[in-house]
């Protein structure tokens, strides 16, 4: 797929490209970021100029992992990095994908994170098709927990040693969003369980 970019109120979200490379590093300084997400520690140079210049070229290219700066519309400030993972089923798409996302420590608290992640999630239910989004951050994260429920998710529990996290297996939160949760249909019909 050819990157893209959205906009919302406060930011625009474009793909990252090499002149990123300071920002993402200087932002994966701070400890909580590698704390609760699958950035290296300790982020070196070669990570942020890896991700920004191959891991997101590929990702979009292979029509799999959509990564998007996040930034602010009126002085370019990242705020953070923005992803949609393409979930396969023995290889076809199933029509889910996960949401990830962290934000720069100086960003944090102001809604931003929250606004660019309603900003994907219609793009993948509208224009992707996306009839399942997830979302999984391992237990303890409530900032990541906050955003997701600000943006329409559903907790659906604690999967245990969901995670493996510097050589750990940990329990994560998960949660899910449905086409129907924001008031419209999926193209492929949808029967809950309706109780005992």
């Amino acid at each position: 797929m050819e990157p893209l970019t959205l906009t919302t109120e406060h930011l625009l979200l474009r793909p990252f490209g090499p002149a990123d490379a300071d920002a993402v590093l200087a932002a994966c300084q701070d400890p909580e970021i590698p704390r609760w997400t699958s950035v290296p520690s300790p982020y070196t140079r070669e990570h942020a100029e890896d991700f920004v210049g191959r891991i997101c070229t590929e990702g979009w290219r292979d029509d799999l992992v959509y990564n998007f700066a996040v930034v602010t519309r009126d002085e370019g400030h990242l705020v953070g990095a923005m992803g949609l993972v393409r979930l396969q089923q023995l290889h076809t798409v199933e029509r889910q994908a996960e949401l990830g996302y962290w934000t720069a420590k100086e960003h944090r608290g102001r809604g931003l994170t929250a606004e660019a992640a309603a900003a994907v999630v219609r793009w993948a239910l509208s224009d992707l098709g996306v009839e399942r989004l997830e979302w999984y951050a391992e237990a303890g994260n409530h900032g990541s927990r906050a955003v997701a429920l600000k943006v329409g998710f559903r907790m659906e529990g604690t999967l245990r040693a969901r995670i493996v996290h510097q050589g750990t297996r940990r329990d994560a939160w998960s949660g899910s969003l449905l086409p129907s949760d924001l008031g419209t249909d999926g193209a492929t019909a949808y029967l809950p369980y309706p109780g005992e």
